[in-house]
């Protein structure tokens, strides 16, 4: 699936995340992309809501990753803003997150390209200064319908 969305508020870009996560099959690794501010956990907020997970979701920037379990799926978020060096991701335990039956959000993941499967699916939320100063869009592109996993899942 390729869609682009026009958001006008936070609630906006929760709403639509939540509209994908109830569609969205385990094993599934999402690229979350855009500046500081875009939205990003706004978007994993909502996100977690369309999977069933009630507690808070707040950015993992400094804890890197945070998993959410007690919905349809479990949710891995993590923030690579920080990371150094590659030998971090293997301390992560990424591969257990990547290659099992949740779902993987990863912000920042141009920093640590190498590691994302080939077919990891991508949002990106942009600013829209010209409409207005809430507005973002965002893009989807490469996401899974219900049925499909990544290839190399070994599933």
């Amino acid at each position: 699936m390729n869609v682009t969305r026009e958001s006008r508020s936070e609630e906006e870009t929760e709403r639509f995340a939540a509209e994908l996560a109830r569609e969205v099959p385990g094993g599934t690794v999402i690229r979350l992309e855009g500046d500081l501010g875009a939205g990003k956990t706004a978007f994993a907020r909502g996100f977690a809501r369309g999977l069933g997970i009630a507690e808070p979701v707040t950015s993992p920037t400094f804890t890197i990753l945070q998993g959410y379990e007690g919905g349809r799926l479990p949710l891995w978020h993590f923030d690579l803003y920080r990371l150094e060096d590659e030998s971090e991701m293997d301390e992560l335990g990424y591969e257990d997150c990547f290659y099992g039956d949740g779902v993987s959000l990863v912000e920042w993941a141009s920093r640590m390209p190498d590691f994302l499967p080939r077919d990891a699916a991508k949002v990106e939320i942009t600013r829209a200064p010209e409409k207005g100063d809430d507005v973002r869009i965002i893009r989807v592109s490469g996401f899974p319908a219900k049925e499909d996993r990544h290839e190399n899942s070994g599933n």
